[in-house]
């Protein structure tokens, strides 16, 4: 009876040298055993589970054929990446995975020298992967390059240009499909991998050389047409049309579980040489072979920590709802009223709250795949028709559109309207998801307007004011994580464009100090308005709301009544800070003894940890706040948070 708690095989497994030295037949208990480490991982970190799930086969398969690390595999995303790193010497650290001081939750360069590739945004792993090829080429090197991408990277455009100009390079690249939701030609058992197999092999490769030999002395119109039509007849057969007209030799598909028939088909993929690229299709279940999870990939794609016998996911008790949630339920009331109002994702519904709008109105919901660019673009076509688009995508993907936001949206003025999630320091994604800089690349864009809300009740009224506003494009950026608990407004009523608010007016006869604070660092604002009151300060705390335009009469208003002037938010430098001190600037107050600073995030990328963590460490809390008005008091801070 088998051992379903031994991992005595996976024990003798540190790198993938080890594995090699196993043989073949050991191979499918090595992967049940991957297997069971992820899921006993996962379950104490939470992360990305079902893709991770999908690809234990592969990944076994591809680091015993391949000579890794020599060989590189790039893996798309990395998100899929557990078993990976199970597998090279890092499984001993495994249970510190998106933990502070602990392993990323992808694929990292400066983590493992079997990491060739950093990865958490979508749909690169070919362009690097090919410029790997190109690189070792010019070197005169022979090692093997393969980039695992799946299929929903697919959709994004960038994974096409890479793959035409492979096709024309002709470089000796290596492309895996995991194709793992949408199956593009289903696996047909063994058939399909027969004839996977056969069209990989050396033997075939030959026979297609001797047939190009015999029809070079043919017309060069009969040669075009044989050889066409012996690739059709292939691909119609196996599938992959597409692929073999950009320039790739395609194999497959694959069943990607089903090692007998993964492993001679990567060998034959490994030493085989069609003269170019080669995509193999392999097709996986994302979830495989773990119940709840195959059940419902859509819910243990990314999870919280979880019970491993019940697949129950244990979430802290919330005393709020969400920012993402109050999002899409302030949009679809909104929506109730105007039917001109649209929501656009890619491929983040419940990411970002659009779902709940969609389930109201489906027809006036799009998700366009993982291509930020054209869902801006998309956006922008649609509000040329009188439509009222929201684009609601995350800060740090946001990022991959900023040409599009610039031209297609910002230079034409056209009423698009960013909801932007994520916003400030997201914990255990890290620094490939913080959003951090979108205050500083949208603030320097003409027309843009950009909020921040500081709260969930908030963030319903910055909804409306979207929706009331067509002078042209605006952005609405809030936080990941639950709101603060504060009383919620029955429906939202929008705010007078650049205009901000007085929060708590100082008290006393000490030294006066101005708060101004942009967005959901507001709250430790006020806490450190405390905490400095306490110490004889005087303390007044403003919320911008608006990071642009400003609120240039609030402003002067604290800088002419206050000796020291703070500005908080979470955000890079560049951002609301810099545009306050540039009107300070203008307006002579700098010359004339006001101390003012801007407290943003450090200039790094901060690794994962908690938020408040994080925060911590970027000086963003309330302690920070207070030592920093120390400081410029002559002061120690001696006042901590309780």
């Amino acid at each position: 009876m088998t051992d379903l708690t031994s991992t005595s095989l996976l024990d003798k497994v540190k790198f993938p040298a080890d594995l090699r030295r196993l043989p073949e037949s050991d191979l499918k208990t090595v992967a049940e055993e991957v297997r069971r480490a992820t899921i006993d991982t996962v379950a104490l970190t939470g992360g990305h589970l079902g893709s991770s799930l999908g690809v234990v086969e592969l990944t076994v398969a591809l680091h015993y054929v391949f000579d890794t690390p020599r060989d590189r595999i790039i893996w798309d995303v990395g998100h899929q990446a557990y078993p990976h790193k199970i597998l090279t010497g890092r499984r001993d650290r495994m249970k510190t995975l998106r933990q502070g001081g602990g392993l990323s939750g992808f694929t990292k360069r400066a983590e493992s020298e079997y990491d060739p590739f950093g990865a958490a945004h979508s749909s690169t792993s070919i362009s690097a992967g090919l410029g790997m090829a190109v690189g070792r080429d010019l070197k005169g090197d022979n090692n093997a390059v393969i980039a695992v991408i799946g299929d929903g990277s697919l959709s994004a455009g960038m994974a096409y240009e890479a793959m035409n100009n492979a096709g024309a390079l002709q470089s000796r690249l290596i492309v895996i499909l995991n194709d793992n939701d949408m199956s593009i030609a289903p696996p047909t058992g063994a058939m399909s991998a027969y004839l996977a197999r056969l069209s990989s092999g050396q033997a075939f490769l030959k026979l297609r050389d001797v047939g190009k030999a015999l029809a070079a002395h043919l017309p060069r119109s009969v040669d075009r047409a044989l050889t066409r039509a012996v690739e059709h007849a292939r691909t119609y057969v196996t599938g992959g049309t597409l692929f073999e007209e950009l320039g790739f030799y395609y194999v497959g598909p694959v069943d990607g579980h089903n090692l007998d028939h993964l492993l001679p088909i990567l060998k034959n993929v490994r030493d085989a040489d069609p003269g170019g690229p080669v995509l193999l299709h392999v097709v996986t279940q994302k979830g495989k072979g773990y119940g709840p999870a195959e059940a419902a990939a859509d819910k243990y794609h990314g999870v919280n920590k979880f019970d491993v016998v019940t697949g129950a996911q244990i979430k802290p008790k919330a005393n709020a709802p969400s920012f993402t949630k109050v999002f899409g339920q302030a949009l679809a009331k909104e929506g109730a009223k105007d039917d001109r109002i649209v929501a656009i994702t890619a491929a983040m519904p419940s990411g970002t709250g659009v779902d709940i709008f969609e389930h109201v109105f489906p027809d006036r919901t799009f998700d366009v795949g993982i291509a930020e660019q054209h869902a801006v673009t998309f956006a922008a076509g649609l509000a040329t028709e009188g439509l009222k688009p929201f684009c609601a995508i995350y800060s740090s993907f946001l990022q991959r559109a900023y040409d599009q936001v610039m031209h297609d949206v910002s230079l034409q003025s056209l009423p698009v309207r960013f909801a932007i999630d994520r916003a400030g320091l997201v914990g255990a994604d890290g620094p490939t998801h913080a959003g951090s800089f979108d205050v500083a690349y949208l603030g320097c864009l003409p027309n843009m307007v950009i909020m921040a809300a500081a709260d969930e009740a908030d963030l319903v009224h910055m909804v409306a004011t979207c929706v009331a506003y067509d002078a042209g494009p605006i952005a609405l950026r809030y936080p990941r994580g639950d709101g603060f608990g504060v009383e919620m407004p029955q429906e939202g009523v929008p705010l007078e464009i650049g205009k901000g608010r007085i929060m708590r007016e100082g008290k006393g006869s000490g030294e006066k100090v101005a708060i101004l604070s942009l967005g959901a660092r507001l709250h430790e604002a006020l806490s450190a308005a405390d905490q400095l009151e306490a110490q004889g300060a005087s303390v007044t705390v403003a919320d911008a709301r608006f990071a642009k335009p400003l609120d240039v009469e609030l402003l002067r208003q604290l800088a002419s009544t206050n000796s020291i002037l703070i500005t908080v938010e979470e955000g890079s430098i560049g951002g609301f800070g810099s545009f306050v001190m540039q009107q300070l600037a203008e307006d002579g107050f700098l010359d004339n003894g006001l101390k003012a600073r801007a407290m943003v995030l450090p200039d790094v990328y901060l690794d994962q940890d908690s938020p408040a963590k994080l925060y911590a460490k970027a000086g963003l809390d309330a302690d920070g706040i207070v030592a920093k008005v120390l400081g410029l008091l002559g002061k120690t801070a001696t006042a901590k948070t309780a």
